[in-house]
């Protein structure tokens, strides 16, 4: 079973941590805003493939808006 992320969008404030704690750059930021008006993280399906599940980008999130799931 793959490692994956679960990203928040209504959660994330758009700080863009995540995206620097990312050691494979998997994570952007989106183009769109989310229902509070930032632009959220996001990790697209091809990218969330090649996830390590380092929980790097978790631990970096001020707003826990993201959860990792290792093996799953």
């Amino acid at each position: 079973m793959a490692n994956r992320i679960v990203i928040d969008e209504a959660l994330c404030k758009g700080c863009g941590l995540c995206t620097l704690a990312c050691p494979l750059k998997l994570i952007e930021m989106s183009t769109e805003l989310n229902r509070h008006g930032f632009l959220p993280a996001v990790i697209s399906a091809e990218n969330l493939a090649r996830c390590s599940g380092c929980a790097l980008c978790a631990q970096m999130c001020p707003d826990v808006a993201i959860t990792v799931f290792r093996g799953c």
